[in-house]
């Protein structure tokens, strides 16, 4: 045992933690010594920069967080994604099969069959929604979660409050009640909650919607040292999507699917503003399949955009990140001009519940993946510093790497314009002003499918403003049963 002697020989302690160093000789940590010793080890001896300033309620503070931090793990994801990064190489790419879009009467009765056998699934109570939140705002000028982002054209509602009104109007439509799960981060979590209580839940029954945090990683610098947001704490990140696999099993809420009766999730990420929540043809192709995993994805607009591609390697479903696609493969190219590697992903997944619990007794991790990123830290005089550039690391790990276990999946192309608007940015591309405009588009779509005349200037975008709540009407079938015909768009349109 390390306590045996008045010696600590693993730890080479900085001059200015003499305090540390007597209060570990004093046996006054006797729980946390080897956490201590590992981070040693590990080379991050900064993180005790402040002990001697630090109250006793942040020194524990800090040692719990140094607990549950595997820096060997750290040590090993930096050396492999910085120091010897492995060169990807993706051989024998084949396109995959993909139902398309409908385009005749024939395919439209497929696509209808298959509707009949989600809204039966969905009538059943089958399906729970699973909306990944746990962003903030920051990048969008809000202090708050994402998911709090005022959204709409018209009446600003939040993103959270359209999803809730999207799920409110299916569960009247198929008359059924759906489970929403909402994964949250840490850093998010009770103000996501606090979110939804003073909204009273957007009408939703509370129990029938389950918070659960995602689990979080240290980012480090470009030199693998683990950054500090305080002088108590060690900056930690959400670790990405995928990390929605080991919270469902780990937190306890894929028992709580497995109680209600839950047979698939209907997974999305709550920036998607157009998101066809528990979309029924989705769900009917999944379930008549018997698909482990389904995709939804769009043709890419252009070779170089940044989306993630579908295809297979070997034979096998893969999702690859287009900073991985060869140059060759990015502009490869079908006989009629089309590109050749086209779907891209856009996160709108069906997962079933029983091949994820056979992908856990495989008990196989989810790799990390790293990305560069500009991140404000604590700087060695105790002052937050603001980069300029690209400065820190973070480890996510994706849900697509799930993929390498599927044998039966189905990959299902839909109309960007009618189903994705991602926000992401501030300005420019896949920003709140683009999101707004694609969904006052759409509104004009569905208005003029029933008859009503809607401007749109050249770049085909709506003269107006249009704001249709889901209450009113979920998609262009329905509306078409209670707009007026004879209603005329003067400008600004609320229904």
């Amino acid at each position: 045992m390390l306590m045996k002697s008045a010696k600590l020989p693993c730890i080479d302690f900085p001059v200015n933690n003499k305090t540390l160093k007597r209060e570990l000789l004093g046996k006054k940590y006797p729980g946390h010594i080897r956490h201590i010793e590992n981070a040693f080890e590990a080379g991050q001896t900064h993180v005790f920069r402040w002990w001697d300033e630090i109250t006793p309620s942040e020194k524990k503070n800090l040692l719990d967080q140094i607990a549950i931090i595997d820096f060997s793990l750290i040590k090993k994801l930096f050396n492999e994604a910085v120091l010897n990064p492995t060169q990807t190489t993706q051989n024998n790419l084949t396109p995959p099969q993909i139902i398309a879009v409908p385009k005749n009467d024939a395919e439209k009765e497929i696509a209808y069959r298959a509707k009949r056998v989600g809204e039966n699934s969905l009538q059943k109570g089958e399906v729970a929604i699973l909306t990944v939140a746990g962003g903030d705002g920051t990048r969008l000028g809000i202090s708050g979660p994402k998911g709090t982002f005022p959204i709409t054209p018209i009446t600003r509602k939040s993103i959270f409050q359209l999803h809730a009104e999207k799920i409110i109007a299916a569960q009247k439509r198929y008359n059924t009640r759906i489970p929403w799960y909402i994964m949250t981060s840490k850093n998010n979590d009770s103000a996501t909650q606090n979110f939804f209580k003073a909204h009273k839940f957007f009408g939703l029954n509370q129990d029938q919607i389950c918070f659960f945090t995602q689990g979080m990683f240290p980012v480090v610098d470009l030199e693998g040292k683990v950054l500090m947001d305080s002088k108590s704490s060690i900056m930690m990140s959400p670790n990405g999507h995928g990390g929605a696999l080991v919270a469902l099993k780990e937190q306890d809420v894929l028992n709580d699917m497995n109680r209600r009766g839950i047979r698939n999730i209907f997974y999305h990420q709550v920036d998607n503003v157009l998101i066809k929540i528990a979309d029924p043809v989705f769900i009917g192709y999944h379930v008549r399949d018997a698909a482990e995993i389904s995709l939804k994805v769009v043709k890419k607009c252009h070779p170089e955009e940044k989306v993630g591609i579908v295809v297979y390697i070997d034979g096998n479903l893969h999702m690859i990140e287009y900073s991985e696609l060869s140059r060759k493969d990015m502009c490869a190219k079908n006989e009629d001009g089309t590109l050749k590697y086209h779907a891209g992903n856009i996160a709108v997944h069906m997962i079933n519940i029983s091949f994820l619990e056979r992908v856990y007794q495989k008990e196989e991790p989810l790799p990390y993946h790293a990305a560069i990123k500009k991140v404000p830290y604590l700087g060695e005089d105790g002052n937050v510093i603001d980069p300029k550039q690209n400065n820190a690391i973070k480890f996510e790990s994706f849900i697509f790497d799930l993929l390498r276990h599927v044998k039966k999946s189905v990959i299902m192309e839909v109309l960007r314009e009618d189903e994705f608007s991602p926000i992401k940015n501030m300005e420019g591309e896949n920003s709140p002003a683009t999101s707004r405009q694609d969904m006052i588009n759409q509104f004009g779509q569905w208005l003029r499918g029933s008859g009503v005349s809607i401007p749109t200037d050249s770049h085909g975008n709506v003269i107006g403003s249009i704001e249709i709540s889901p209450g009113f009407a979920l998609d262009e079938e329905e509306l078409k049963n209670k707009v007026d015909k004879q209603l005329q768009f003067n400008g600004k349109l609320l229904l």
